[in-house]
């Protein structure tokens, strides 16, 4: 059917029955609505944080704890709502495989989505009346165009959703993702109306050999279909450059054949996603440039073209330290960069979290050799390790060019939070370690003589009193990761409790040989979990019992436990470390003061080589005199003495549940728990929150404050 010449928005399908145009309306009316609703409620959140600020520099001893109707109700509110998008069911499929369902939460969203617009298809149609049936195909084909705008808004770096309602790019993804996914499905049925009102007529294969608007439209359709199909995780993580590349291409195809395909006067529905990708890309392109360029950065210093050039540290398990000093940018802990070397892995940008703080002076970025650009980096990083640089400056260490876009990642502030649990896997301490030293930064400046005025942008004080740092790692040579600045944590807080400020901090590290918790490259500089030396680990359930209970002895201003170390010849003659012939760093600990308590503290090598008979006698003796036990292990002997005594080694694995459970029992008011690491630890850890939440009845008259959840798992 020829379309051109004809107006088919305001065609009258019926009386009683709304136009085409109008139906497009009403899809963005809905839309809008939701949009406006998280826009009101992101207001009110950074309203209350900095209330709560406010109140905090004021002396009030209990700020996140509401204290007024409003307040009270909307917490209760709030902690419903929590509940019930947190909740998940966990499916455990056949051989031990686990694929966990998705949130209520997303799927309350995807479903009232689909509903919408299914309703808009088909309100006051029948599909199974063969006469309306082209009717129906007009209607579904226009609901589908008044989708493309949210799929392109969805996808931006640069997002007007995002801004509204305080969401960051890589939180929107999913979302992103499966609008396209329900996109596709109307553009099927908008297709499939077309075929069956053809079919009875034997007709389908004339017009698509002789109608030009069906061939583009069933064009658009392929196109589609591969797009959808090239977004799933198989594909997207097989080969990740691949998909951003081939995903561009595809979408512009899309948008050609779509525009080529439908009426003239609704191919605003074409540009206006055209012009939010378009707006995306500029706001990009002028953030790369003015971070990038050293001409927009007098006072840095001229050094060149490029203003950021970092210097390339290879590190113990395939990990790469790339430090940038004097950035040209500012950021928040938390956030991440878009990073790019070209002269290293051309025409590659990748996202990494920040794991230093702006008052470091320097971007700090700790990156895992993969496969790819981060492998090549790693490489580089070895080739030109301890190598001088080309110039006068030939004490200095060689420094690749490098292009950062960013920063990204839009977090609340965890000072509004009374006490913060902060839960790390691996690398994922790279997300967690900023937030913790931040909180702590807030806390010294409060000291008088580094007190400074407050802003609009950044309100004085701070409401957090407590801070549970837990971070499990697989091997002892990751603990130089963040060795120095854990140091300086543990020995700030000593500083200011010694001043009287009622605060506190808890860290703990844990080894574990668990390849589904820490998965790690297979590169490593240390063997994983060597047969020879522990036999055959236990089976644990999967993922049920991943993390550690709290720890309650006390040393100094800053909880510790010690256990005693056994002596080398006494491991060596051992054929496993456990108490029962197996890997003791795969057993969950249940309760720390417990393992304290007995008196006897298995040690694992997992990770690490034994040290010779007379090398661990003497990390043994050292370890002994200090009453803290440190695994011999080499190179992470050095790395472990580092350590300040306040800050708990352990062998096994966490249990969440616990931490989560001491954290909140003595919480004066509303708590957040941080996790980063892999998709199975957040998910256990967000099943614990529920669980917990629902269990004491958060702010719904039983006391019990709330418990707010922020989760970041490794994932493309």
């Amino acid at each position: 059917m020829e379309m051109s010449g004809m107006s088919m928005g305001g065609m009258s399908m019926g009386d009683g029955i709304p136009s085409l145009f109008d139906m497009q309306k009403m899809y963005w009316a809905a839309v809008g609505a939701a949009i406006a609703t998280a826009t009101a409620v992101n207001i009110y959140n950074k309203v209350l944080c900095r209330q709560r600020l406010v109140v905090a520099s004021q002396g009030d001893d209990t700020p996140a704890k509401p204290k007024i109707i409003l307040t009270r109700g909307m917490a209760t509110m709030m902690a419903m709502s929590r509940e019930l998008t947190y909740a998940s069911l966990p499916l455990v499929l056949p051989a031990r495989r686990r694929w966990t369902s998705p949130t209520l939460g997303r799927v309350v969203l995807v479903s009232a989505e689909f509903v919408l617009t299914m309703v808009l298809c088909f309100y006051k149609l029948n599909p199974n009346d063969q006469w309306q049936w082209e009717d129906v195909a007009y209607r579904i084909g226009f609901v589908a165009l008044a989708q493309l705008p949210l799929v392109v808004l969805l996808a931006g770096k640069n997002n007007i959703i995002g801004f509204l309602i305080g969401s960051s790019y890589e939180r929107l993804n999913w979302l992103h993702r499966w609008t396209a996914r329900i996109l596709f499905l109307t553009v099927t049925l908008h297709m499939g109306f077309w075929f069956v009102d053809w079919a009875r007529y034997d007709y389908i294969k004339h017009k698509m050999a002789t109608d030009l608007i069906t061939r583009r439209g069933f064009a658009a359709w392929c196109v589609l279909l591969w797009i959808v199909l090239s977004s799933f995780a198989p594909i997207r993580r097989w080969n990740y450059e691949f998909f951003v590349i081939q995903h561009i291409v595809t979408i512009t195809g899309f948008a050609a054949a779509v525009y080529l395909h439908i009426p003239a006067e609704v191919k605003v529905w074409v540009w206006m996603p055209i012009g939010f990708a378009i707006f995306d890309r500029l706001v990009r392109a002028l953030m790369v440039l003015y971070a990038n360029v050293s001409i927009f950065h007098p006072k840095r210093g001229r050094d060149g073209f490029w203003a950021c050039k970092a210097t390339l540290e290879p590190l113990g398990s395939d990990m790469t330290r790339i430090i940038v000093e004097n950035p040209p940018i500012h950021w928040s802990a938390g956030q991440h960069l878009l990073l790019s070397c070209h002269q290293i892995a051309p025409l590659q940008s990748h996202p990494f979290t920040i794991a230093s703080i702006p008052q470091d002076g320097k971007l700090v970025f700790l990156v895992k050799s993969k496969t790819g650009g981060t492998k090549r980096i790693f490489k580089h990083a070895q080739k030109y390790q301890g190598l001088p640089m080309t110039n006068a400056n030939s004490g200095a260490s060689y420094r690749a060019p490098i292009v950062i876009e960013g920063p990204y990642g839009n977090l609340p502030s965890m000072r509004q939070f009374d006490s913060v649990l902060l839960i790390a896997g691996s690398s994922g301490g790279t997300f967690t370690v900023p937030l913790m030293r931040d909180i702590v930064f807030s806390w010294k400046s409060q000291e008088p003589s580094q007190r400074s005025r407050a802003s609009l942008r950044s309100p004085g004080g701070t409401v957090t009193r407590y801070i549970r740092f837990v971070w499990v790692v697989k091997s002892r040579d990751q603990f130089g990761w963040f060795a120095a600045q854990l140091t300086t944590v543990a020995q700030d807080v000593e500083q200011l409790r010694s001043k009287g400020h009622k605060i506190q901090i808890d860290m703990s590290i844990y080894i574990t040989c668990d390849e589904d918790l820490v998965a790690e490259g297979k590169g490593s500089s240390q063997p994983a979990c060597p047969a020879p030396i522990h036999g055959t680990p236990v089976e644990q359930p999967v993922l049920e019992d991943m993390m550690v209970e709290d720890e309650k002895a006390k040393n100094g201003n800053v909880s510790m436990h010690s256990a005693r170390s056994r002596s080398s010849s006494e491991q060596d003659s051992k054929v496993a470390c456990g108490p029962t012939g197996t890997c003791c760093c795969s057993t969950t600990i249940e309760d720390e003061t417990d393992v304290s308590k007995a008196g006897e503290q298995y040690e694992c090598h997992c990770g690490s080589e034994i040290l010779d008979s007379q090398e661990a006698k003497s990390t043994t003796n050292s370890a002994s005199s200090t009453g803290k036990s440190f695994s011999p292990s080499n190179p992470a002997t050095s790395i472990s003495r580092s350590f300040h005594p306040a800050i708990a080694l352990l062998s096994g694995r966490p249990q969440p549940k616990h931490l989560i459970r001491k954290m909140v029992e003595q919480a004066l008011g509303e708590s957040a728990v941080v996790v980063c690491g892999p998709p199975g630890l957040v998910d256990d850890v967000r099943h614990r929150v529920v669980a917990l939440s629902d269990e004491r009845a958060v702010h719904k008259g039983s006391g019990a404050q709330g418990i707010y959840l922020h989760t970041e798992a490794f994932d493309y």
